[in-house]
């Protein structure tokens, strides 16, 4: 995944999980949320955005792996 030189405010983080929410693990999304109702840094907040991005288009392997990398980053 390449670097972007976008800052994503965590409204734009939350609505883009709403956005794939449906095809996230019901466990992974409900935490992704939780997680979302604190301050985090840019950082974080763009990686996940990045993680979320077009999930819906990614194949099950991809998805297996960013279900992996969201996981690492929320904790």
């Amino acid at each position: 995944m390449g670097k972007c030189n976008i800052d994503h405010s965590r409204e734009s983080v939350i609505t883009k999980l709403e956005n794939q929410e449906e095809f996230l693990p019901g466990e992974l999304a409900g935490k992704t949320r939780t997680f979302l109702t604190d301050d985090h840094s840019q950082e974080t907040l763009n990686d996940l955005f990045h993680l979320l991005k077009k999930y819906d288009l990614a194949s099950e392997e991809e998805r297996k792996d960013r279900d992996q990398q969201i996981r690492l980053l929320i904790g």
